[in-house]
């Protein structure tokens, strides 16, 4: 395999066209989506329900980043000094290795998300799913396993329908199959969410 040298312009215009791509792709999103979804994740907070974030691959990293920025950036500096004041109950299912590697090795990886859910949720806490084609069995499982249990669901991105169609409460749909752009708008998404309940936690 060779590596091509671009020109400088062309390096420019490989810029603009990814930036050109990715905000096409940003205005297919529907703002009475992600309001829904707003106003789920409001309820959950404010009922002090928890929050379960997972993703698989590189929506792992996101569901990571999305429990952490509700757990600890909503809350401005000096979050250990305001006790009077709610705070989410955020969980990434992505993040204990041991136990979802014990899944994977003793069962299979099926079940890696579903079993964790099983343990800690309870009714009417929140479930979003971060992931690109929903295709995944274990995605699929926990879905499946929320139903069962009460628990509320959000599928978080994805451009595909699939089999997890029937098993989600709210979504909000990118239209688009380019992983990338899905990938960005994941975290768009997570930070506005993030943006909006640091704005208004007081």
């Amino acid at each position: 395999m060779t590596y091509v040298t671009r020109s400088r312009d062309e390096k420019i215009t490989s810029c603009k066209n990814y930036f050109t791509w990715l905000k096409n792709t940003i205005d297919t999103l529907k703002i009475d989506d992600i309001t829904n979804v707003i106003e789920l994740i409001e309820n959950a907070f404010k009922n002090w329900n928890k929050i379960f974030v997972v993703g698989n691959w590189w929506s792992a990293a996101t569901a990571s980043h999305m429990a952490s920025d509700l757990q600890k950036t909503t809350l401005w500096k000096k979050p250990q000094d305001k006790t009077w004041i709610l705070k989410f109950k955020s969980i990434s299912l992505s993040d204990n290795v041991p136990v979802m590697t014990a899944w994977w090795n003793d069962e299979w990886f099926d079940y890696i998300f579903s079993e964790q859910l099983k343990i800690l949720a309870e009714k009417w806490d929140l479930l979003i799913v971060i992931t690109g084609s929903g295709n995944s069995w274990n995605i699929i499982k926990i879905l499946e396993e929320a139903k069962k249990i009460w628990v509320k669901t959000v599928w978080f991105l994805w451009f595909s329908w699939w089999k997890a169609k029937n098993l989600v409460d709210n979504y909000i749909l990118v239209e688009s199959d380019n992983y990338w752009f899905i990938e960005d708008i994941h975290m768009i998404l997570d930070h506005l969410i993030t943006s909006y309940f640091k704005n208004n936690i007081v």
